[in-house]
């Protein structure tokens, strides 16, 4: 079997899916509420049954290697807390294990051109790959929904704390919206009348997600000062507003006004979260690019990706003259940055 796993890019709502998942323990914290969009690039495999292991060829931009695992719990989860890129196919096959009949499976990743731990999802993408070869090669007959939950699932087995919304890169390229609110997700497939152009830059700096996310971890579930509430304030109610409003946008295929929307964002966050954790979030590198004047007749507007700091940054451009416009610009000026295409394709 052949099968396709793009990643997935944040448009708006970055942090709210775990800020969310706090209405667990204190009702007063608001909902969480993205949009999302899988990327034109991802994970491509060829999948089949194996008897007795998880077999897992990888194909990466630092080169290709194999892991084989026997199928059993203990050997999965051992792998699993390990940490690493093999964790994420371990955890989730371990998943799969503790609640189906089934054997094992060879997972021939033969292609990926997904940037790697740049903001994209690629963690998610593999463990969406994996429950997605389970669910097909034995016919399991689940849902979209059910094969992200347990790819959720096979994620938080091994050290990484991600939120609910990275493995909606198993809806493929087509954009959506998500509502956390505490156990609870509410998945919005959207419409989209004419494309849309993105620019997507790895910005080749580097950044400590763990740190960010510790750092605006500890702001819940109960603000003990006034940054804390800050935090709590615009993962909320501010960042819920600017996410409608963009799910409108977008659905009108508004460019302009998604523009707009995503300068508003990127101000917010900055003026509420970067106290939190000023070491990461200040992003220099992010916000030299988003001000950088060579590009500013092109865009239409920038802002950071996934968890923010110097990791990655997206614009909206006019159209697709005015993409590679700006891929040309960037590249030509930050040899070290490297750009991506995203279109949103009309909805047929």
């Amino acid at each position: 079997m052949q099968i396709f796993v793009p990643g997935r890019l944040c448009l708006f709502g970055e942090h709210s899916d775990w800020a969310g998942e706090y209405r667990r323990h204190n009702r007063e914290v608001e909902v969480g509420y993205t949009l999302l969009v899988g990327t034109n690039q991802g994970l491509y495999a060829r999948v089949k049954a194996h008897s007795t292991q998880l077999v897992l060829h990888t194909s990466l931009t630092d080169g290709t290697c194999k892991t084989l695992i026997p199928m059993e719990k203990e050997a999965l989860l051992s792998e699993a807390k390990k940490g690493g890129f093999f964790s994420y196919a371990a955890g989730v096959a371990y998943q799969f294990l503790a609640s189906f009949p089934v054997a094992g499976l060879e997972i021939d990743n033969y292609l990926t051109d997904l940037p790697i731990q740049k903001g994209l999802s690629s963690s998610a993408a593999i463990c969406v790959l994996v429950a997605r070869s389970f669910n097909q090669v034995y016919d399991l007959k689940m849902t979209l929904q059910e094969e992200m939950e347990f790819a959720y699932l096979g994620e938080i087995t091994t050290p990484s704390r991600c939120g609910r919304m990275d493995q909606a890169c198993a809806y493929g390229n087509r954009p959506i919206a998500i509502i956390f609110d505490g156990d609870c997700t509410h998945i919005i497939e959207l419409k989209v009348p004419k494309d849309l152009f993105f620019v997507i830059v790895d910005l080749g700096a580097s950044k400590n997600t763990q740190k960010i996310l510790t750092q605006l971890n500890e702001c819940y579930p109960f603000a003990t000062n006034e940054v804390q509430a800050n935090v709590q304030k615009y993962l909320g109610s501010i960042s819920y507003q600017i996410t409608q409003a963009a799910v409108d946008a977008l659905q009108k295929g508004d460019a302009e006004q998604i523009g707009i929307l995503m300068k508003q964002a990127q101000a917010e966050f900055d003026k509420h979260l970067i106290p939190a954790c000023p070491e990461e979030l200040t992003a220099p590198v992010l916000h030299q690019l988003l001000e950088y004047e060579l590009i500013q007749p092109y865009i239409l507007g920038g802002k950071g990706v996934g968890s923010q700091g110097d990791g990655t940054a997206q614009f909206i451009v006019k159209d697709a003259e005015s993409q590679q416009k700006v891929i040309d610009i960037i590249e030509h000026n930050f040899p070290q940055m490297q750009c991506l295409k995203l279109t949103i394709y009309a909805t047929k």
